[in-house]
């Protein structure tokens, strides 16, 4: 198995996370690989950097888009990792890391909808309504553990997490790869992985960009 860089009080906290936070319905399984889910806090901040790496995921971007749309790219170094590191060390948790084993293979943001103020931006995303839902707004998954389930159980936690945190809806704005004019580029997610937890479009304004959206009256805790 691959070996974390992560240190030994970084396993330690994600053990005891694990068991006093998320319990075993946190932990799943796809194709033989065992995936812990965590919500991020400050004591797993060094599994999100280890995960992102000197890249900050896409381009230096440290899932800083849809709050500051593409000023992201004109942001001195380091100062997206930054002010993600200081929505952590405030006490949020902005989204979920997956871990296979000790090592950190995923992460999706997830956040109440009005903290991401650039989805409003963008016409094909604009409110479908007032309720206040939460939103999974992106992904980012290590090379090597694509295609492996970890963005469809990352959504799967995703739900159960919004449910605990009383949101009465979940959206997603992903990509659908059977549209005309899809783009490859799936870091909001794909539509048939939403469809697979049973999530339905509510709006569709370009072809290939769906709202999709999850009531959550049914997830349980």
């Amino acid at each position: 198995m691959t070996q974390s860089v992560a240190t030994g009080n970084l396993r330690l906290s994600a053990k005891s996370q694990v068991d006093k936070l998320c319990g075993r319905d946190m932990a799943k399984k796809k194709g033989g690989i065992r995936f812990t889910i965590l919500p991020l806090t400050r004591d797993l901040w060094p599994a999100l950097e280890d995960l992102f790496g000197k890249s900050g995921a896409r381009n230096g971007c440290w899932c800083m888009y849809w709050r500051l749309g593409g000023a992201y790219r004109e942001a001195p170094r380091g100062a997206n990792r930054e002010a993600l590191r200081q929505i952590v060390e405030r006490g949020s948790r902005p989204g979920l890391l997956a871990f296979d084993g000790e090592l950190p293979v995923g992460w999706c943001q997830l956040t109440p909808r009005d903290g991401l103020p650039w989805l409003d931006h963008m016409w094909w995303f604009v409110r479908v309504d007032a309720l206040p839902v939460w939103s999974i707004s992106c992904f980012f998954v290590r090379r090597g553990y694509r295609r492996q389930g970890v963005m469809t159980q990352l959504i799967f936690a995703a739900l159960k997490a919004a449910k605990r945190a009383g949101a009465p809806a979940l959206e997603g704005y992903p990509i659908d790869t059977g549209a005309p004019k899809s783009t490859s580029n799936i870091f909001t997610g794909t539509a048939a992985a939403f469809a697979r937890a049973g999530f339905k479009v509510v709006a569709r304004r370009a072809s290939a960009r769906p709202i999709m959206r999850h009531d959550l009256k049914g997830i349980g805790r």
